[in-house]
């Protein structure tokens, strides 16, 4: 498989993506002197380059990052939001309001591909939404994740505040979006919001495609369905009937396709199997 995509991705001001390696997308969010903060149009950029993304078959899974060595998300650009101007809310409708994939375009996103967050500097406001959306997080050592909303006497909008309780409970999600509380990365790790710690932070963007090269080599179909099985258990609050959605949409596709027959040829025949890109 190619590391070059088969279609043109939609324009982005702000943030920049590229395909480190076959079958993975990085994007680099690339406003440091801003904090990595988001302005209204970058939302609607990432949100149809994610819908991209998942519609484009030579890319499997994607990493995001923040370019520097400070944040990785600060959040929404506050001073872009002070600076609107109501008269020009018909020309640009994008400003103050989100995709209906949320914060970034992740933040409340289902999609059909995963997503690794490789959080470099602090993550903050929409910065946490976005991670605590992302199906895996790689952080560095001096990563750390808030809420700090209640602190300015606004709340977290992006739909971080459900995921948060139902990653950590509702004690220590109290805590977090209640008291302004800022995790450490080792923190975020005993809380099972992340997956690891990286080996240090200029490496985290590294390790983040290491980790998506191990996804993007399975059967993208089965990476697929696996995630939906995964998230619809994580969105309902009846486990079985989360399996049932799951199997109902998807388990004849994945079984009847190309890369099923030719998963179960490869084992068979003990050779790597040759996966062709998923038509789910």
């Amino acid at each position: 498989m190619s590391n070059k995509p088969t279609s043109k991705f939609p324009t982005l001001e702000g943030a920049s993506a590229t395909f480190p390696a076959s079958g993975i997308l990085l994007v680099t969010i690339n406003r440091p002197a801003q904090r990595n903060s988001i302005p209204s149009k970058l939302h609607w950029q990432l949100h149809a380059l994610f819908h991209w993304f998942d519609n484009e078959p030579s890319l499997n899974v994607a990493v995001i990052t923040g370019e520097g060595d400070k944040s990785f998300c600060a959040g929404q650009d506050l001073i872009e939001l002070g600076k609107r101007d109501p008269s020009k809310a018909r020309d640009e409708p994008w400003l103050g309001i989100h995709p209906s994939t949320g914060f970034a375009g992740i933040s409340r996103r289902l999609g059909k591909k995963p997503i690794i967050a490789a959080v470099n500097g602090f993550a903050l406001g929409g910065g946490f939404e976005i991670v605590l959306n992302c199906d895996m997080v790689v952080a560095a050592p001096e990563a750390t994740f808030g809420l700090p909303e209640a602190l300015r006497g606004i709340y977290a909008a992006a739909g971080g505040l459900p995921r948060l309780v139902r990653n950590v409970g509702m004690p220590i999600a109290s805590e977090i979006a209640m008291t302004g509380r800022t995790l450490t990365a080792q923190e975020a790790l005993q809380y099972q919001l992340i997956n690891k710690v990286s080996k240090s932070r200029s490496s985290v963007v590294d390790e983040a495609i290491e980790l998506a090269k191990k996804i993007s080599n399975l059967s993208p179909d089965a990476v697929i369905v696996t995630r939906l099985a995964l998230r619809e258990a994580w969105e309902n609050s009846s486990v079985e009937r989360a399996f049932q959605l799951a199997d109902e949409r998807l388990k004849e596709k994945l079984h009847s396709g190309e890369n099923a027959r030719e998963g179960l040829a490869a084992f068979a025949q003990k050779r790597k199997p040759n996966w062709t890109p998923s038509k789910l």
